[in-house]
């Protein structure tokens, strides 16, 4: 029985065009990211069972890939709840592996520690055209800086980089998860219901004002506190200035300095950024990560018609594993679907190496080979990239799949010399 060549449901091969795509976009990443001081690391694939059902993942946390134990630790007749044989799973993203090496090895980093880190997360969801069960994700995050400085280079650190990428047009739309408990609290509904509602205000871009208040009613909700929720948002609509509107009304239920920070990073962001993003306060964002305790961003590219990264601030992460909170925020792009939409609109790699390739018919060897080669090691030390392969008896569809590659000259090398 032949074996399966196709990758697993979810997952897929890489072509070289894609890679050299995928290289560079990193590579723009790491040298972007450095200038802003952001430092490299890496943490495993695979984490504690425990840490990743910590109830600080949302809904990725029943999308883990969860690894049997071993050997005499697994012991199947014994064994009565999931916990008796699983004790690892793979990493859903990076936030939780960041958290526990930053708690593991505080005392050998500098503070602010500023992270970056580019790895792959697996996540059991359902496939469809951008999402994958194996992916790439590129997340910086500023442990140890509680002021909003952190938000603010986050979010330089993240334009500058898609401006580099290519990408115009974008928002970079941010809130408050303090300014969303606000206005909720100012509406009248319980705090334990707090979650629920965000979960019915999150849907907001798909069904509209009248879908939320429609949900929120059907949930059973105050029909009163529904009406002065929803009446915000109606008045923001209505506002020239939709944050002096939210500042005004949430009088009492925010603090002031909360108030001014958020305004701070605003105005800080929109007084230094380029012409290639706009920032814009949008009170309906939530983020599904139950860790958020503060400021919240997204991505929103009209090219993908959707979400293309996002972060914020989680302030109670690292005391989950030191009892000791830390101030903490990130920022990560949508690698794959940065990937994808570059893909599709043809992009190519900037200022490559001029690209030659080397035919050599078979009958070539001995020292007129090494002739050969020798010209081809001196081809590369003058910086231009060579192939030196062997001549298919097909030459001219090997010709044409090396074009489609980029090589833009041949050389043919015959039993009696070079013929071009």
């Amino acid at each position: 029985m032949a074996l399966n060549k196709k990758p697993v449901n979810g997952m897929k091969d890489i072509l070289p065009e894609e890679m050299q795509i995928r290289d560079y976009v990193i590579s723009v990443i790491k040298e972007t990211y450095g200038k802003f001081g952001f430092t490299p690391m890496e943490t495993p694939c695979m984490e504690n069972i425990a840490n990743l059902c910590s109830k600080q993942g949302g809904e990725n946390e029943k999308l883990i890939f969860k690894v049997l134990k071993r050997g005499e630790k697994l012991n199947l007749e014994t064994a009565t709840t999931e916990d008796d044989v699983v004790d690892f799973g793979m990493r859903y993203d990076l936030t939780v592996p960041l958290v526990r090496y930053y708690s593991n090895h505080s005392n050998e980093l500098p503070s602010p520690f500023k992270a970056l880190q580019i790895g792959n997360v697996w996540r059991a969801d359902r496939p469809q055209k951008g999402r994958y069960r194996q992916f790439m994700q590129c997340d910086i995050d500023i442990l140890g800086e509680a002021s909003n400085l952190a938000e603010i280079e986050l979010i330089l650190a993240t334009t500058t980089t898609l401006g580099k990428l290519g990408f115009k047009n974008f928002e970079i739309r941010i809130n408050d998860r303090r300014i969303l408990k606000a206005m909720a609290a100012y509406s009248g509904f319980a705090e334990e219901d707090f979650d629920n509602i965000f979960i019915i205000l999150d849907k907001m871009d798909k069904i509209g004002l009248e879908g939320v208040e429609a949900e929120l009613v059907e949930s059973g909700y105050n029909k009163d506190s529904v009406e002065k929720y929803l009446g915000l948002f109606k008045g923001m609509n209505e506002s020239e200035d939709t944050l002096a509107f939210i500042e005004e009304k949430m009088t009492g239920f925010i603090e002031e300095d909360v108030k001014a920070s958020f305004r701070e990073i605003i105005e800080s962001v929109k007084a230094t950024k380029g012409d290639h993003f706009e920032l814009v306060f949008d009170p309906t964002l939530v983020r599904g990560m139950s860790y958020y305790t503060g400021t919240i961003f997204e991505i929103a590219m009209p090219e993908f018609g959707g979400s293309c990264g996002g972060g914020g601030r989680y302030d109670k992460m690292v005391g989950r594993f030191t009892g000791k909170d830390v101030p903490a925020c990130g920022f990560s792009i949508g690698f794959e679907r940065i990937i994808l939409i570059l893909m599709e609109n043809g992009f190519k790699v900037p200022n490559q190496s001029r690209k030659v390739a080397y035919l050599i018919e078979k009958g070539v060897a001995g020292e007129a080979l090494c002739n050969v080669i020798s010209e081809a090691q001196k081809a590369r030390q003058d910086g231009t990239q060579v192939l030196v392969a062997r001549m298919n008896k097909n030459k001219k569809f090997q010709k044409e799949q090396l074009t489609a590659e980029g090589y833009e000259e041949f050389r043919e090398f015959y039993k009696e010399g070079l013929k071009n």
